[in-house]
Order: C-alpha cells, then structure tokens, then sequence
C-alpha cells in the first residue's frame, strides 16, 4: 500500500503538470479502451453479480452493481463529456495589482492526490479516475468487493487510456485487494501520500471513513431527500416529481425518502399521490392524516423521518404550511437535496433561500442530484459539508489554488 501510494504521488507531478490536451487524448482514449473490451468488462460484472446474488443482496444494491450494455457506454460517454469540459487546472480566479506594483493571481491548482473508497458502484470506478485525471490529479481507487471483477476490469481501460496518452498509468491505480485493512491505511494517509478522501457508499462506509480519517474528506453521510408539495402546487406536476423522485432509481443517493404534503392540499392531492407511489410498487409509510387517506398506508415511526431507505420505500407526512416543511427537513434532513413543488414564486423563493442543503430544487425531482446533469460531465460525489465543496463535486471541485506574486524588485519597508 505504501508503494502504491508513492507512485500515485509521483505520476501527480507529473498530472499536475499535463497539457490540457494531453488529459483530453487519454480520455477519449479510455472510452475507446472500454467500448473495446465492452464483453470482457460485461463478463467480469457478470461473475461479480452471480456472487452477489448468491448472498441474497437487496434489488436496489444489485442494481447498483449491474452494468449493461447502455450503462457501459454511458461510462464512455461520461469520459468523452469530462475531455470536452474546460482544463480546471492554471484558471486565474481572481486578479490585482497592489499599490506598491506587485500583481497578484489567485491560481486554481490540483489537490494531489486522492483516494477514492466506494461500495458496489462500477461507474464510479471511471467517474473518479477520468475526473481525477481532468483535474490534474492522481487516484487510488479501492472499490467495493462485491464489484472488485468490475472495477478491475474497468481500470485496466483507463491505464491503458493514459498510457496511449503518454502519460504514467500509475497516475491512476487500483487497491487490488478486498482487506479491509487496506481502507483504514488510506484512511491513515498512506505515510503522507494521500491528499484528499472521497467515500462513495453507505453509511457504515461513510461513517468509517469520518470517524478515522487522517486527511481531508469529501463525503455525504446519508441522502434523506425530501419533496415538499405545496399548496399552491399543480397535481399532475406534483404527481410526476414525487415518483420520479422516489422510483426512478431508489438507490441512488439523490431518491426522495420522505414526501411532505401542505395541509392545504391535503384533502385533494394526498390520495392521488399515494396511489400513483402504490401503483408504481412503492410501500408508503406515513402520519394519522396519511393513513386515513388510503388504508394501503402503513404507519410511520420515528424512525421512518431518519431513514435513507435506498429502495421502493417512503415516508409521507402532511404539514401545516411551508414553515413547518422547512422545519421539518431541518431537524430530519441530511442537507443533501430537498424540493419544492409549487406555483408560487414567492413560496418557492423562501424554501430555497431557507433550506439548509447542498442542492435545493423548485419544480424538479430530486434525481437532478447528479453531476452530469450540474453539466459537469460526472461527478466524484455529493459533499453536503461547507468547507471548499458543496453539491455535486466535480473537476472545478478538485483543485485548490495558490497565490502567484509578480514583481519587480520590490520589498517590505
């Protein structure tokens, strides 16, 4: 782990220092790489989802794990996207010149290097390592074991990307092992190797790497998302947000987990809703007013309002005016994404300025909590912290800056 961990800082000098079309050629030529081997990566996945389906795993984390043939070329795509986005790297952010004539640039620069810890997700595996490569930056990758054949076979496109580039493969590497003991020695640094952590999984995971990192993280601990229908709020609209929110894919960190309805609305749009989630196969759980609109409702606990459920689950409760929403996602929320769906501008102004999240939407689904529709071309993950990153972190996210100071002789009286 520890060699591993110097290569990576060896080949970042050497990212870091890449022409902008340099990174753009190893790109597309990773999405070659892996429209190449399409059955060589579909046959690794293949044994990886046997395995996993052997241990009895939930739907949603199968889905998670499967790669299809249109999946794969979204992942090419994706890379194709990320090469198309301007260079991050050497963007003067900002510029002055003093009184004393000195000029100073405030200068974007890459982090470094990063490990990336993540859990059952192959398309994470190119994601990270093409945003990684873009931001000028190197990554160790230790991906999940229940997707280790995957990522494996997915890595092997992008080194052969870079090398076709010219450009060191080690600038990204994979931890080809599934030792958990290898997380907690990227967690430690990797003997001051490693720069930046990024998890990208559940909340054990997340939790882990919080509590035991030793360098800085960007993560998300849960994805509790909530839709709020407000009383000034379109049925049709409403319904069509609320299920693709919820059931367009319930694993995926930006799925709605709790379905807020105004009081004034209640007695019209609650049960519509309610059998539009029912009649997609979704289980509703929610409040006293929830269940008395339709017997099919299962009562909600406490605990239901803390849940990230990750599946065909959600919890419905009906508040008493935007104020109570709002509240209501604050104490319960995870600052990852919230919506409102409403007619009402001014209504709508107010959720968004007061919703404490990373990605706060009006009249959209909370499945827009994705990087590639930010137009970020993808995206490493969702930071819900405020420090430096926030919402979706893409290759802007991943550089720092440094100051560079022009002069011409001068010195401090």
């Amino acid at each position: 782990m520890l060699e591993l961990g110097k290569r990576a800082r060896a080949a970042a000098k050497e990212i870091a220092l890449a022409p902008a079309e340099t990174k753009n050629a190893a790109l597309r030529a990773m999405a070659t790489h892996i429209r190449a081997s399409a059955s060589a990566i579909l046959a690794a996945n293949a044994a990886d989802l046997e395995a996993a389906k052997a241990k009895d795993l939930k739907s949603s984390f199968v889905d998670r794990l499967t790669l299809n043939p249109a999946r794969l070329e979204a992942m090419a795509k994706g890379l194709e996207d990320i090469a198309a986005l301007a260079d991050p790297v050497g963007r003067v952010l900002e510029k002055w010149t003093r009184p004393n004539g000195m000029e100073i640039s405030r200068v974007a620069v890459p982090l470094g290097v990063i490990g990336i810890i993540y859990e059952s997700r192959p398309n994470v595996t190119a994601d990270a390592g093409g945003l990684c490569l873009k931001s000028g930056n190197a990554a160790i990758l230790r991906g999940g074991s229940d997707g280790f054949q995957s990522s494996k076979a997915i890595i092997a496109c992008l080194r052969a990307g870079l090398a076709d580039a010219g450009l060191s493969p080690d600038a990204i590497q994979m931890v080809e092992t599934t030792d958990r003991a290898a997380v907690g020695e990227m967690l430690a640094g990797l003997g001051g190797t490693i720069d930046l952590i990024v998890p990208r999984g559940g909340k054990s995971l997340v939790g882990r790497v919080q509590a035991e990192a030793r360098v800085p993280v960007f993560s998300h601990l849960e994805g509790i998302c909530h839709v709020y229908v407000g009383k000034a709020a379109d049925l049709e609209m409403a319904k069509s947000i609320v299920l693709n929110a919820k059931m367009r894919r319930t694993g995926v960190c930006g799925s709605a987990e709790t379905i807020l309805v105004d009081k004034a609305v209640a007695a019209t749009m609650l049960k519509p809703i309610i059998s539009t989630l029912i009649n997609a196969g979704c289980e509703v759980r929610g409040d006293a007013e929830t269940q008395a609109a339709d017997k099919a409702v299962k009562p909600a606990t406490e605990e239901d309002w803390h849940t990230e459920y990750l599946d065909a689950i959600v919890s419905m409760k009906v508040v008493d005016g935007v104020d109570e929403a709002i509240a209501h996602i604050a104490r319960y929320g995870s600052q990852h994404t919230d919506s409102i769906v409403t007619q009402d501008a001014a209504t709508a102004e107010k959720f968004l300025n007061e919703v404490d999240s990373a990605i706060v939407l009006h009249n959209a689904s909370t499945q827009f909590a994705d990087g590639g529709e930010f137009g970020f071309g993808a995206e490493i993950g969702i930071a819900t912290g405020k420090l430096h990153a926030r919402g979706p972190v893409g290759v802007a996210q991943l550089t720092t800056f440094k100051y560079q100071i022009r002069g011409q002789g001068q010195t401090r009286p």
